[in-house]
């Protein structure tokens, strides 16, 4: 099938570090939090936490530092946190806005798929045009997080398409796992942590100047794709 010049049925996208540069305010509220309990949080252990989903982030939180709360109640505050900085501003990811707006006015679906929580994810999408997303697949709406592929199944089945017919975009390992393993054609682009080379993924450096239409050649590699 020569899928050059087609739309995807419906663009599935990660957020923190995607949409939105949110990993630093992520990393900011991290060492806050432990520093507010006498401990020191490294760069390094930060890294670490990239794409996973919170509940597994606040573990690994709890089990290298001083901070002494319920794994819940350290993503809840984490959050708070990522949501007062996004109030703030809104640090969109180059060229992540005028693609999702070039996909509202050609028809192409959005869905948000993110391991954040509803109530940052909420803010996120307020802070875009009215009916850019069409649905939101959160880290507390799923039982196993990314890189499980539930999440993008999830989304996938709520939107009544095909995962072949899909793209999903990613900044994280765990982010393309979780999308290649449910059959999503997956357009990588690293931004804070390295991404290996993932068979089902394709890497590009930067979302600036991508089509819709450049979506799904990109994405499976297809002569006259987005180099």
């Amino acid at each position: 099938m020569d899928i050059v010049n087609s739309l995807p049925a419906a663009v599935l996208w990660d957020m923190d570090g995607t949409l939105v540069d949110t990993e630093p305010y992520w990393m900011r509220a991290e060492h806050e939090l432990v520093e507010s309990f006498g401990g020191t949080w490294t760069h390094e252990l930060a890294l670490g936490l990239v794409g996973n989903p919170l509940l597994v982030s606040a573990q690994v939180i709890l089990d290298n530092s001083p901070v002494d709360l319920p794994a819940e109640e350290v993503v809840h505050r984490l959050q708070s946190r990522v949501v007062e900085q996004v109030g703030d501003a809104v640090p969109w990811r180059p060229g992540a806005r005028e693609l999702l707006a070039a996909c509202r006015e050609q028809g192409v679906p959005c869905a948000l798929v993110t391991m954040s929580w509803t109530d940052l994810a909420g803010a996120v999408v307020e802070a875009t045009e009215p009916g850019s997303f069409v649905l939101s697949v959160t880290g507390d709406r799923v039982t196993h997080g990314k890189p499980h592929p539930e999440p993008y199944e999830t989304a996938v089945s709520e939107l009544g398409v095909t995962a072949g017919g899909c793209v999903a975009l990613e900044d994280s390992p765990t982010g393309v796992r979780s999308a290649v393993a449910a059959g999503v054609p997956t357009i990588a682009i690293p931004h804070v942590v390295d991404i290996p080379q993932i068979a089902g993924a394709v890497q590009i450096p930067s979302l600036s100047s991508l089509t819709p239409t450049d979506l799904l050649s990109t994405a499976l590699g297809e002569a006259g794709a987005r180099a």
